[in-house]
């Protein structure tokens, strides 16, 4: 019997064309070969500096590399410049996005300071006027973004689409022999609506790599629908992300559902996990979310990772599931040191299992891991560091002792190049 050798599965190359995202000397890099870019949104008032800023270093520490804000009125405008002042002060260099809907235009022109502080335009082409007023408030939009060399994305969503646009199109769709259902108008009017508006920008002298689009949607099979027909269509960078996610497994399920599978096709530049904070819980959920998203698929590392046994009728002790909780929460927080401390150290695969029947195993593939026993097993903890086991851990200080060990692995083969280029 022969065998033919199995590929790995791994995400398909993207082609967009490279756009830059640039707050003083830091250039953000979306598209092309950039890795995948993750962003976020602020839920604070813009008005309160200090609260919006403070946010936006939580969002910033936990992996989002471009923070949105909501620039709705002069003043939330006005607010602006002191929150980029504010994140300066705390040394926090992320690039901030202004999100605008129907007076963009006004607040772009009146507030300058505003539309140099901000690093990306958000622009909504459903949102920007009416009529003959369309063209023109769509025209001032770019004008600013032109003045203060910005680049913008296009953000066309189905909640908010351009209704004489839709209208046309469904007409023209009735003149067909063969009408379309409303749903593939409703796609072919989000698609039309983002690449007429980048034509129209570029038309005005606007850069095509300062342009990045997006056709959001809150159903997985609409957003992997309308997102491959748009990858077919154009080669700006595209950013992704359900409109409105929902909350909780939900929202975390769906989101992971729709953008693995348009990113393993190579389709999706940025990414945003849109989700409805549960009560009390932090805003950066939803860039962990987006972390865990890039970070199964291999498309990036941000933390270590652990794997983790689920537990079965072998595993009544809590132990490995209190050690799991330990060693995830503990890696999490050193990482804003780590990452200047120790590089590389992101790609670290760290395991916790329950017992012997996949322990040892699963320990082995790691590069450091712990096979915990399970019920009737021995009270004996073997811990295995780059496939060996070098040592066996008992008692009540189970837990602490495997921390420790981790700690010295970590310094002994990531803290080599930071020691190396010190002396």
């Amino acid at each position: 019997m022969s065998f033919l050798p199995i590929e790995s599965a791994t995400p398909k190359a993207r082609r967009s064309r490279q756009a830059r995202v640039v707050w003083d000397a830091r250039v953000v890099t979306v598209g092309g070969d950039a890795p995948v870019r993750i962003q976020s949104m602020t839920n604070t008032d813009t008005l309160d500096v200090i609260g919006t800023a403070i946010q936006v270093k939580e969002l910033a520490l936990a992996g989002s590399e471009m923070v949105r804000l909501t620039v709705n009125t002069p003043e939330a405008a006005q607010a602006v410049p002191h929150i980029r002042e504010q994140l300066d002060r705390m040394g926090v260099d992320v690039p901030l996005v202004g999100d605008f809907h129907y007076n963009g235009h006004r607040l772009l022109t009146d507030y300058p300071a505003c539309a140099q502080a901000l690093s990306k335009y958000r622009i909504n082409p459903g949102n920007v006027g009416k009529g003959d007023k369309h063209d023109r408030q769509f025209g001032l939009m770019i004008e600013a973004a032109m003045r203060w060399d910005k680049p913008i994305r296009i953000g066309v969503n189905w909640g908010s689409l351009d209704q004489e646009l839709l209208a046309s199109l469904m007409d023209e769709n009735n003149r067909r022999s063969e009408p379309w259902g409303a749903k593939p108008v409703m796609y072919e009017a989000l698609i039309t609506s983002a690449i007429k508006s980048a034509h129209q920008a570029v038309k005005m002298g606007m850069n095509e790599n300062q342009i990045i689009l997006s056709c959001k949607v809150s159903g997985v099979q609409d957003l992997i629908s309308v997102y491959r027909e748009l990858a077919k269509r154009c080669d700006y960078p595209l950013h992704l992300g359900l409109t409105e996610a929902g909350m909780g497994t939900k929202g975390a399920v769906a989101s992971a559902t729709a953008l693995s599978i348009l990113l393993q096709e190579g389709i999706g530049d940025t990414i945003r996990v849109s989700l409805t904070p549960q009560p009390g819980e932090s805003r950066t959920q939803e860039v962990v979310i987006a972390t865990e998203i890039l970070q199964a698929l291999e498309l990036r590392s941000f933390v270590p990772s652990v794997t983790a046994c689920p537990g079965c009728g072998r595993t009544t002790s809590t132990t490995f599931q209190e050690l799991t909780q330990q060693i995830e929460g503990y890696l999490r927080a050193q990482m804003p040191v780590w990452r200047e401390k120790y590089p590389g150290v992101e790609k670290l695969k760290v395991a916790v299992m329950g017992c012997i029947v996949n322990g040892p195993g699963e320990s082995k593939q790691a590069d450091i891991g712990i096979s915990l026993p399970g019920t009737g097993e021995a009270p004996a903890a073997p811990v295995f560091i780059d496939g060996e086991k070098r040592l066996t851990l008992r008692g009540d200080t189970i837990a602490q002792e495997f921390q420790k060990i981790v700690e010295a692995y970590v310094d002994k083969r990531f803290g080599v190049q930071t020691r190396t280029e010190l002396s």
